[in-house]
Parts: C-alpha cells; sequence; structure tokens
C-alpha cells in the first residue's frame, strides 16, 4: 500500500488564503514538503505535531521526486506545498512523472495565483467592460527561451492586461517590448512584492518609463507580480461603461428589464457576464 502525493497550492503568501481542501489536508499529513525560497513556513501551522515538514529550497528535482515517493510509501497523505497554483510556473509535470512511473497516486489542489492577489491588494480590476476582456499570463524570456509566437512585444499587442511573473528583473526589456508593441511610457504599470505576505508586501505604481527605477530605488529584485494594463487607475477616472448584467434596461432569467425595455440578454450572455 502506498499514500497519495498532493500537490497543494499555498496561495500567494497569507496563510489564510490557502483553500480550506489545502488546509485540512495539512491537518492530516504524514509529511509536507514546502517551497520554503517562496512559501512560509507559516503554512504549515495546521500540521499534526509528529508531521515530516522539509523545506525542499536546497534540492534538486531528483531529490524532490525521492523524498515524496520514500514518504508516500510510510504514509497515507504527503503534502508538495507550492507557491500560488501548482498548474502555473510550478514544474508541477516534471515531478508527478517520476510518481507515476513509481506508481504513486497523485491528486492536486488549486490556489489563489499573484496575479490576482496583486490585483486585490492594490484593489485593481483586470478586466473592464468596453476596456479590455483579456487577461494574458506569461513571463519574459530570459533563461527560460519562449516558444515561437509568445515574445512580449507580439503578446503586447494585444493591448489587454498582462500579467508578468518572474521578470521583475527584465523592467528594461519589458519598457522596450511594450513600447514595439505600441505601448506609451506613461502608460500605468503595477508592482506588487510579496502580494498578501504579512508585513512584507509591498505595492509600487509607476509608468512604463519610472517603473524600473522606483523598482530599485525600492529594492525590489525577486518575488513581485507586473501588471501592465489600461484598466490601472479605472478606480479614480470617474464614469465607466457598466456591466450589462446590472442595467436595469436588460432582461435576464433572474430579473425583467425596467422603463419597458425588452431587450433580453441570453443565458449564455448572463453566464458570460458574470465575470464583468
Amino acid at each position: 500500500m502506498t499514500g497519495t502525493v498532493w500537490f497543494v497550492g499555498a496561495g500567494p503568501g497569507d496563510p489564510e488564503l490557502m483553500t480550506l481542501k489545502g488546509r485540512d489536508l495539512i491537518a492530516r499529513a504524514g509529511a509536507i514538503l514546502y517551497a520554503g525560497s517562496l512559501v512560509s513556513e507559516a503554512a504549515t501551522r495546521w500540521a499534526p505535531d509528529n508531521c515530516d515538514i522539509c523545506d525542499s529550497k536546497g534540492m534538486t528535482l531528483e531529490e524532490i521526486t525521492a523524498w515524496l515517493i520514500e514518504r508516500a510509501h510510510r504514509h497515507s497523505t504527503v503534502i508538495r506545498l507550492q507557491t500560488g497554483d501548482p498548474g502555473l510556473y510550478g514544474a508541477l509535470i516534471e515531478m508527478i512523472q517520476p510518481l507515476d512511473a513509481a506508481s504513486i497516486p497523485v491528486e492536486v489542489v488549486p490556489g489563489v495565483s499573484s496575479a490576482f492577489a496583486s490585483a486585490a491588494v492594490a484593489q485593481e480590476t483586470l478586466t473592464l467592460p468596453e476596456v479590455t476582456q483579456t487577461v494574458i499570463i506569461s513571463r519574459v524570456e530570459g533563461r527560460t527561451p519562449m516558444p515561437p509566437g509568445e515574445s512580449l512585444a507580439a503578446l503586447a499587442r494585444h493591448h489587454c492586461t498582462l500579467c508578468l511573473y518572474l521578470s521583475i528583473t527584465l523592467l528594461k526589456k519589458i519598457r522596450l517590448e511594450l513600447l514595439a508593441a505600441g505601448w506609451k511610457d506613461d502608460s500605468p504599470i503595477l508592482v506588487v512584492h510579496k502580494a498578501t505576505w504579512p508585513g512584507e508586501e509591498r505595492v509600487i505604481r509607476g509608468t512604463l518609463a519610472t517603473i524600473r527605477q522606483q523598482c530599485i530605488d525600492a529594492g525590489v529584485n525577486s518575488q513581485a507580480m507586473i501588471i501592465a494594463s489600461p484598466t490601472l487607475g479605472a478606480r479614480h477616472q470617474g464614469e465607466l461603461k457598466k456591466s450589462k448584467l446590472y442595467d436595469a434596461h436588460f432582461s435576464h432569467r433572474f430579473r425583467k428589464a425596467s422603463n419597458g425595455n425588452t431587450t433580453r440578454l441570453t443565458s449564455n450572455t448572463y453566464e458570460d457576464s458574470t465575470h464583468e
């Protein structure tokens, strides 16, 4: 008999932003391997007293998977605790494949990603009606090359919301790529360092022209989310286009239009509008 290895998203930093399912798994875990370079040890606070807890920040991939396999032969519940969501820049499949080869059962629990946590702490929205309805999650090419067609300049030509991970040391390149895609130097940029980490979170607002020096001055060179979007600052822009979902002149299956207007949202439109 072997136990199950659970890949659990620890969320962006605040342990209370972990899902209830993740917390409940930690509370019954026999062994937990957490990514200490990115995940606060506080995320293991619910673990039993006799839980085997280890920090993986000094381990190679082979050492991580060997640890998980060995513990799965001794415990019914083994947790690999990863930052944010396991499926986003988390080397998830690289770790699952050796577990599959060893016939170890695997489960994945999603987590809150830093893109959404950063927007939340800055009190910004990533989408706005008739401004942008698209969010691109990506990174800037560094040591890891980007696949064909996924250069930042190509993605930025859509002029929608860009959430850039793992790229805080490449702000000079980001500026050049966005300028090449038609963005202006006065385009607003948001950088959030350690979003939701108690006592460590920092929010930096600037423009494409200024944000690099602002981050240098603040000493921010790791664990930062970069958001470029036409939605930034909308809170202070006065009148905005409103979502049709809440417009009194539109009907949907839960509300009839007022003022005699018979325009109706279809069920599909209603479902799409719930995201605005």
